[in-house]
């Protein structure tokens, strides 16, 4: 039997294309299903809680829920399909002007108390040519609030090029083994709040960050993908292998 390509969808208006090349970021509300991310959640928990853990996935016991799982697509295939939703895939071309393929995976735990990421550009960590590179972030949660560790954008940044990035500053609020973008305004942020399913499209230089989770008993977990067009390359030897997401 043949193999057929399925068709390409276009979730998305002309609008909001134009809205995202404007201000470098596009939230989609309930993008993805409940059941769905319901049924990740459980499954991304018994991967890691399997005796033993697969090799690719394993932490250190005490960390198994917390430590960010890395490029589980390229191992799962659950993860997989869900970094292919028809949804992400066609939103992607629309704004790439053709096809994706996905180079990064991961999900994010974000437990009580774990601290967030210094304002950053993606495009610092994965350089790549010609510069497409798309981040699709699935909410995991009901809700993803400023109380429990949501994104932080300053809209329009990803018109200043690339800046050059330090030392995280504030160890207090964010991990410190990443950098961040230096010289900028933190207050013209703005927080990206999300409830569950929803999907938040992003540019590669879009500076964006997020704060510690400063509630008691939620977590903040999410589903964070990374795409470049389809002609793209990256030079990160560890993100070579490309999915197209058909």
């Amino acid at each position: 039997m043949k193999n057929t390509i399925p068709a390409l969808t276009k979730p998305i208006t002309q609008a909001l294309v134009d809205q995202f090349h404007d201000q470098g970021y596009l939230l989609i509300k309930g993008g993805c299903s409940a059941d769905l991310i319901d049924a990740f959640n459980n499954h991304i928990y018994d991967l890691r809680n399997e005796d033993p853990m697969p090799e690719w996935a394993a932490v250190d016991e005490s960390k198994k829920y917390s430590i960010r799982l890395f490029n589980p697509h390229l191992h799962d295939g659950f993860s997989r399909q869900v970094m292919k939703l028809p949804i992400i895939r066609g939103t992607l071309a629309q704004l790439m002007g053709r096809e994706a393929n996905c180079v990064q995976s991961m999900f994010f735990y974000k437990e009580p108390g774990a601290p967030g990421q210094a304002a950053h550009q993606d495009y610092y960590y994965i350089k790549n040519d010609p510069m497409t590179m798309i981040a699709a972030w699935i909410a995991m949660e009901e809700k993803i609030d400023v109380e429990n560790g949501c994104l932080w954008v300053i809209p329009k940044s990803h018109r200043l090029g690339l800046l050059p990035h330090g030392a995280v500053k504030n160890l207090d609020e964010h991990e410190a083994w990443t950098d961040e973008t230096e010289g900028i305004d933190l207050h013209t942020q703005v927080p990206v709040e999300m409830e569950k399913g929803d999907i938040l499209f992003f540019h590669e230089l879009l500076i964006h960050s997020s704060n510690r989770n400063r509630s008691t008993d939620r977590w903040r977990r999410s589903y964070v993908c990374h795409y470049i067009r389809e002609d793209a390359t990256t030079t990160r030897k560890d993100l070579q292998k490309k999915f197209p997401l058909y």
